[in-house]
């Protein structure tokens, strides 16, 4: 099983009424919470935890997980509001305005850890979840609590609007990118960290730092992945792109779902990835990833769309 860890939210998307009036409706999202849906309809079995309000909002967010076979027992429900985030869209890129004080995820605190079982093989991190208090504290201290025992994935999927306070956040990242074993960066991520050199000199420098796999992606340009002994690229899937929203969460899934399909979600497995292996997962991931960028929201593909 893997245990997706991070933010779960209502994104409110610009549609128009049935009247042609400007409106927005509901639909479940956050980045980690798309990677446990993608993850679920591709026949992995999946879990997740966070903070979900016992309200309207909370009832959509576990519809969704059960629909998509997650399973969200780990979660701490409680009377906090929801998060919710409006959307604007342009030429298909995503910004958002957030509303997130006081609500179900972000005030989760180390009482709410959930207790993993032996079948936990693998536990998934990221995105804006990781930025503010107390949450952002909570999720580091699961993945301290797990790391020695239990594959480690991070998206650090940097949302700089959010980032008050940049070297705090940045420390959080490279504490928590030195005891991952998969970290995975879109070219826009790493731009924020400020390293100089090409795309091989900064996957190296996440190598030494300690990740055993650093994925590097590129939007059309493809994705590369990196280990001490190798590198792969893959081409991204030309597809007619309707909006970019869940592809990079559906990429994490691709990467985690063909590691699990080749019994290779261990931490020796995953610190000796070779060329076949790691070629198959980037694969999934742009193949993945393909299918929701061609549709509108994050709307992760199943199994049978992809063939598997």
């Amino acid at each position: 099983m893997i245990l997706c860890c991070g933010e779960a939210l209502i994104d409110m998307l610009p549609r128009d009424t049935t009247l042609g009036e400007k409106g927005f409706a509901p639909y479940a999202g956050g980045a980690i919470f798309n990677t446990a849906i993608a993850l679920g309809r591709l026949g992995i079995p999946t879990a997740f935890f966070t903070g979900i309000a016992d309200d309207m909002m909370g009832e959509i967010l576990l519809e969704t997980l059960k629909a998509s076979n997650v399973d969200y027992s780990p979660c701490a429900i409680t009377p906090r509001p929801s998060t919710i985030a409006f959307v604007k869209l342009v030429n298909g890129q995503a910004t958002y305005a957030f509303y997130d004080e006081g609500t179900a995820g972000r005030m989760i605190t180390t009482a709410d850890l959930p207790v993993l079982g032996d079948d936990c093989e693998a536990l998934h991190f990221g995105a804006i979840s990781l930025i503010p208090s107390p949450c952002g504290e909570t999720y580091e201290a699961l993945l301290d609590r797990e790391a020695a025992r239990r594959v480690i994935s991070l998206d650090p999927n940097i949302r700089p609007g959010f980032i008050k306070d940049k070297p705090a956040h940045m420390a959080r990242i490279k504490r928590m990118a030195a005891k991952s074993d998969i970290v995975k960066f879109s070219d826009e991520d790493l731009e924020w960290f400020g390293l100089q050199g090409d795309h091989d000199a900064l996957a190296a420098h996440w190598l030494n730092h300690g990740a055993k796999l650093v994925v590097i992606t590129k939007g059309a340009e493809g994705a590369s992945g990196y280990t001490k002994e190798r590198k792969v690229t893959v081409p991204s899937e030309r597809v007619t792109v309707v909006d970019t929203v869940g592809a990079g969460d559906t990429f994490d899934a691709g990467i985690l779902a063909s590691l699990k399909m080749d019994n290779l979600l261990t931490k020796p497995q995953v610190a000796n990835l070779d060329e076949k292996a790691l070629r198959n997962a980037l694969t999934l991931g742009a193949k993945a990833a393909a299918v929701t960028v061609s549709r509108a929201g994050a709307n992760p593909p199943w199994a049978r769309e992809i063939g598997l």
